[in-house]
């Protein structure tokens, strides 16, 4: 059964059509909290009369399509499973593994006696792929479709006497043109969302459309019922204020009325913002001589177009005709458990929540459509929504094009009056859209014309959001209302490709569309970036942050790009760049650690300063700099001018310890959406080796920090010498220097292995790395006053990678398949999060021992500047990222006569089976400290 579009055919031509198909509304669940997702799943369109059929449902699987033939609806073949729905077979939380494409359901229930008078529907909210229902043994209808709601109507199949016996058959077997998003993750077979029963009178209201228009004040109403009426009745919209109910219109229905329109006039209305979520409620009530049907619902008043961003000609997009600097992430809305659905509607508020927490104002759904609870949150909460329709992995043929179409009319119908959701992107980097010909995959003139054409016909069923053809990553756009485009490269490529792209960007250039096409004056939106893909066999496990800052750095010095997608929200099967692990756990970027306060929310703060090109710079000691300055205001916001800027400059020496060698203040004029240059800051960097930080502090005339960033400089003159000596008040400071590589002896349990010819050193499991080193002739323990030994060390664990016998990560992850392993992939060393990985080092010297020193973790994040500077940008990773903890051991008076004695010194670090969670040692260029292990030794 396809949900037609019959009654909105009366009105031919009407560009909103569709708008007539709309449901939308609140309510409360009057079903027991002990069963799954026990809300109402539709907080967009809801009766009081409902009962939800979440839970345990017999069971079982069809392997070799029996079922029909066998008659298993019938009720006399036990089902000999149980699952839980709405979780689809295979899923964690289902309670069966995925054993075959076809599966069967039953359950029974019993109606509420208040109902006896009602017509009964059965309501399922998507459920893939092909679904045949009976009541009682009788066949009620079937649906085809994976990620819409359908119904049926039960009433006239009721058993009157005993309780209902419900019985569906999903068949999920693979199709070419079937849509399946990114399947891969996790399967949606059967059901996946919300089951439940709705009682509704003789005529009920079916479909609610709201169309705001801030600029006449006023809101559309489009009201359709299931039948026309047969007697007077009456149609009432109440609008609730201060909770409390205020008439705003009543009209009579007469005999033959099915539909209804009106404008309803809203004086000074409360806009929907970001800031500001506002929704209107709604009941809807349609009331006759016998009954009252009553939906609750609601909507936003708000508005989405393009405009210029003020001083530009930038075309952006707008909200309520302000320009929005959109900063989004994708959103696959993946659960490790659930996989497409989740395990309660407090985790779908909190995805929400985690992209406002970050300061993020968007998100894209990507290639799935999303339960209308998480729309709703976002409703709520204020946070823009970009919606995917799902793609097919086959050729657009009939099939394929038909199931896109009806997929794409009932994402329409379900969704469009969420305030939230502002674009819909019809196809996703050309997914399903190309036929093979000739050995490759084209995108064929005759499908261009009929993707234009599906643009048309969304444009009209949807006239108040924009249009995306296709969100591509080849340049394949051919009519669109956002010149979106995919990229997918490491931190350091971003400022020549955002230049590339930038000056091919104009009103008649033929840049991002195909052949024929050309741009019209779209806003220039990236729809996809990041660094997953952006390194040769993608990039594993591994610190995102750094990346990511050098690329919001150069976003954010090229205002005529309108916005960005990030990929992704949280880790998913084979992309780990998430802004969350996928269980939702935290990564820590290790910011406010070089810049004191400094979060993920800094780098998208209305206001920003863009400073070096780069992240880490080589210089030497004692040069020159003038540090450019960008001053970047996507806002209108009034925070008083001018603001103050503060910069310092703090050195770390190779010894590790810090000193703040630069400061100034200064102050800088802003005005609202202000993009400019400012004068560089003058600088002399350190006459010595190390690293330097330069912070920057934007405030206002408050004191409240706006936006914090920063950059480091590498200070060196070539490798540090092994042996220095330096006079001083208190004494002669003797420094003997060695490399982490210059081992004398090594011996691991698990393996020992050099990063970047021993910049870096690792051994895993249990083991040992000793180094012996010649006493200094000129030195005699008569002479000395102290002795410390001075290392960078974490733990340091086997990854999958660094297995002998391991092989890269390979397999169509986008279909199922492939090696799902993160630290196997080649470029993996996972980031910082909540897991530690600890490990204990004893050390010693000439046999007597330092002490024992706990390692919580093996690291990577922000904090390993000098790991992800002294990259070789080859196109892989080499543990970047990665960075130690400094220990600082004093060395007793005994052991340095024992080396004076030996004239050696032989430093041994040993990681025995107390913790054995290997150990790492770091170079004067890898890792947080720039010094390699370092014995200091004053003397008199």
């Amino acid at each position: 059964m396809r949900m037609g579009d019959s009654k909105a055919g009366h009105r031919a031509g009407c560009i909103r059509k569709l708008l007539l198909l709309l449901t939308l509304g609140i309510g409360l669940s009057t079903v027991s909290a002990e069963i799954p997702l026990p809300e109402h799943p539709r907080p967009d369109f809801q009766r009081d009369r409902w009962l939800n059929l979440n839970g345990t449902w017999d069971f079982r699987f069809d392997p070799n399509d029996t079922g029909l033939e066998q008659t298993w609806f019938d009720g006399n073949t036990p089902l000999d499973q149980q699952i839980t729905v709405p979780f689809s077979w295979g899923s964690p939380l289902s309670g069966v593994d995925d054993q075959a494409d076809i599966g069967w359901y039953e359950r029974s229930f019993t109606l509420p006696e208040l109902w006896s008078d009602q017509r009964l529907f059965l309501v399922i909210g998507a459920c893939d792929w092909h679904t045949s229902i009976w009541l009682n043994g009788q066949k009620i209808g079937e649906h085809q479709g994976g990620y819409t709601p359908f119904e049926f109507e039960l009433t006239r199949y009721l058993n009157s006497t005993t309780p209902q016996r419900l019985t569906l058959r999903v068949d999920d077997t693979p199709h070419p043109f079937k849509l399946e998003g990114k399947q891969g993750y996790g399967r949606a077979a059967g059901v996946w969302q919300t089951v439940y029963l709705e009682a509704r009178p003789r005529v009920a209201i079916e479909a609610i459309g709201f169309t705001p228009d801030i600029d006449r004040q006023r809101v559309g109403v489009e009201i359709y019922l299931d039948q026309p009426v047969l007697e007077d009745m009456t149609l009432e919209l109440y609008f609730f204020e201060h909770d409390r109910p205020q008439t705003k219109f009543t009209q009579a229905v007469r005999p033959g009325t099915f539909m209804f329109i009106c404008d309803v006039n809203l004086p000074d209305p409360h806009l929907w913002t970001l800031t500001d979520p506002y929704l209107y409620q709604v009941d809807v009530v349609l009331r006759a001589p016998d009954f009252v049907d009553r939906v609750g619902t609601y909507f936003g008043m708000r508005h989405i177009g393009t405009g210029t961003l003020p001083g530009t000609d930038f075309p952006y997009v707008t909200l309520n005709h302000k320009p929005l600097y959109l900063q989004m992430s994708l959103d696959q809305g993946y659960h490790p458990e659930g996989y497409t659905t989740f395990r309660t509607d407090a985790e779908l508020r909190d995805e929400i929540l985690r992209a406002k927490q970050l300061g993020l104002n968007a998100q894209r759904f990507h290639v799935k459509a999303e339960s209308p609870r998480k729309l709703y949150w976002a409703d709520r909460l204020g946070l823009l929504i970009q919606a995917d329709v799902p793609n097919s992995w086959g050729p657009p043929d009939p099939n394929m094009q038909a199931e896109i179409q009806y997929t794409l009319r009932q994402m329409i119908k379900r969704d469009y009056n969420h305030p939230a959701l502002f674009s819909w992107v019809l196809f996703n980097e050309t997914w399903g859209l190309t036929t093979p010909q000739d050995g490759q995959q084209l995108y064929l003139p005759e499908t261009q014309e009929w993707v234009k054409g599906l643009v048309r016909q969304t444009r009209q069923l949807d006239p108040t959001r924009l249009i995306e053809d296709n969100s591509p990553c080849y340049e394949d756009h051919v009519l669109t209302d956002l010149n979106s485009w995919h990229a997918y490269l490491p931190g350091y490529a971003w400022l020549s490709q955002l230049d590339h792209i930038c000056s091919n960007t104009y009103p008649g250039s033929s840049w991002n569309f195909l052949s024929g096409h050309l741009q019209d004056n779209q806003p220039l939106l990236n729809s996809e970036c990041g660094n997953v893909w952006g390194y040769e066999g993608s990039t594993g496990d591994i610190d995102f942050s750094w990346d990511y800052h050098l690329m919001i750095n150069a976003f954010r010095r090229h205002p005529q790009v309108a916005g960005w997608c990030y990929t992704e929200h949280h880790d998913v099967i084979n992309e780990w760049n998430g802004y969350w692990r996928a269980n939702r756990s935290a990564k820590h970027t290790g910011l406010s650690d070089i810049v004191e306060g400094m979060t993920l929310r800094d780098l998208h703060s209305p206001f920003y300063l863009c400073l070096e090109p780069e992240l880490c710079t080589t210089v030497s000691p004692g040069a020159s700099r003038r540090v450019p300055l960008m001053l970047s205001n996507m806002s209108d916001c009034n925070v008083g001018s001018p603001l103050q800027l503060e910069a310092e400059l703090t050195l770390l020496d190779n010894l590790a310890q810090r000193r703040i060698h630069w400061a100034t203040l200064r102050m800088v004029e802003v005005q609202p959406w202000m993009q400019k240059e400012l004068e560089p800051l003058e600088l002399t960097l350190p006459d010595q080796p190390g690293l330097a930080i330069l912070t920057v502090l934007l405030k206002d005339v408050t004191g409240t920090v706006l936006h914090r960033n920063f950059t480091t400089y590498q200070i060196m003159a070539g490798p540090s010498p092994n042996h220095e000596q330096t006079p001083g008040l208190g004494g002669t400071t003797h420094i003997v220097r060695f490399t982490p590589a210059s081992f004398s002896q090594a011996q691991w349990s698990q393996k020992q292995w050099n990063v970047l010819n021993g910049l870096k050193v690792n051994g895993t499991g249990t083991g040992y790395f000793e180094y012996q080193l010649p006493w200094p002739q000129y030195l005699s323990t008569e002479d000395l006053i102290t002795g410390r030994l001075k290392l960078e060390l974490s733990a340091k664990r086997l990854l999958a990678k660094d297995h002998a016998c391991s092989t890269p990560t390979s397999g169509d992850f986008m279909r199922g398949g492939g090696t799902h392993q993160p630290d196997l992939n080649p470029n993996s060393t996972p980031m910082t999060d909540d897991t530690a990985h600890p490990s204990r080092v004893r050390i010693s010297l000439n046999g007597h021992v330092l002490g024992h020193y706990d390692l919580p973790d093996d690291p990577a994040d922000h904090r390993g500047i000098l790991s992800w500077h002294n990259q070789p940008r080859d196109g892989h990773l080499y543990e970047a990222g990665s960075y130690g903890y400094l220990i600082d051991a004093l060395i007793p008076h005994e052991a340095l006569q024992a080396a004076y004695e030996q004239r050696r010194i032989v430093i041994r670090l040993d990681v025995d089976d107390t913790l054995p969670g290997g150990l790492a040692i770091y170079g004067e260029q890898f890792g947080r400290y720039p010094m390699d292990p370092t014995l200091v030794l004053v003397s008199q």
